[in-house]
């Protein structure tokens, strides 16, 4: 019998600052007036949440980030952070983020 062991990925820490990656633009397209990524290889249209997440990416902490956005959106930190945490590991999987 043969076992195949899954690692989870190392998750995100509450002290980590999120940075958006050299190369990589936050900005708003002038053609739809949303919100995008743009990097060398293309363009990334952002959600509201993933918008307001990399806005806050200007060198606070993720616990930072989640406590601004919870008093922002009165919203469950726990929750939040979750959903915070899939956003970033999400961006920085596609090298649109970095986390140092």
């Amino acid at each position: 019998m043969r076992f195949i062991m899954l690692m989870a990925a190392n998750p995100i820490s509450d002290a980590t600052q999120p940075r958006i990656a050299k190369g990589v633009r936050l900005q708003l397209d002038p053609a739809t007036g949303k919100t995008v990524l743009l990097f060398p290889e293309g363009i990334v249209e952002l959600n509201e949440t993933a918008q307001e997440i990399l806005s806050r990416c200007d060198g606070r902490t993720l616990s930072e980030i989640v406590r601004d956005l919870a008093e922002e959106y009165d919203a469950d930190v726990a929750a939040l952070a979750a959903d915070v945490r899939e956003t970033l590991a999400d961006l920085n999987e596609r090298k649109l983020i970095e986390l140092t």
